[in-house]
């Protein structure tokens, strides 16, 4: 995790504030008691930090992606398995085989909007609670 530090460290524009969301989100999966957490850095493309379950039949439960189409102005998607997260709201998009080749719910993140921020939020610990229960 030190490649997410320094990446941290070196993260000064965020003309909409979603460096704060994405540590929130990150301190959400380190709370996953058991989960693993993994960082893949591909600069101009995104940034990822992924949660496991160890023993789930699937590599991953969340996907938070620092998206870095344009270094100065970040944003977060966060893509969990379709059926692993309820979305009442409506708030995420559905992408069919956006995760691993099956059908993703993803959060667009793009505001430090307080509404949406604690909504996805919600989402990363139920997908964990599901993956942790052996449920998703």
């Amino acid at each position: 995790m030190n490649e997410l530090n320094e990446l941290l460290e070196g993260w000064t524009q965020d003309p909409n504030a979603v460096k704060p969301v994405f540590q929130q989100f990150r301190s959400a999966l380190e709370s996953c008691e058991g989960a693993e957490l993994s960082f893949k850095s591909r600069p101009g493309v995104s940034y990822s930090l992924r949660g496991a379950c160890p023993g789930h039949q699937r590599d991953l439960f969340v996907m938070v992606d620092i998206v870095d189409d344009d270094p100065a102005d970040r944003w977060l998607s966060v893509c969990f398995y379709d059926d692993q997260v309820e979305d009442p709201d409506e708030l995420g998009d559905w992408v069919p085989e956006g995760l691993a080749g099956e059908d993703a719910r993803c959060f667009d993140v793009s505001t430090d909007e307080a509404g949406l921020v604690a909504y996805t939020k919600q989402r990363i610990l139920e997908a964990w609670g599901k993956a942790s229960n052996g449920k998703g």
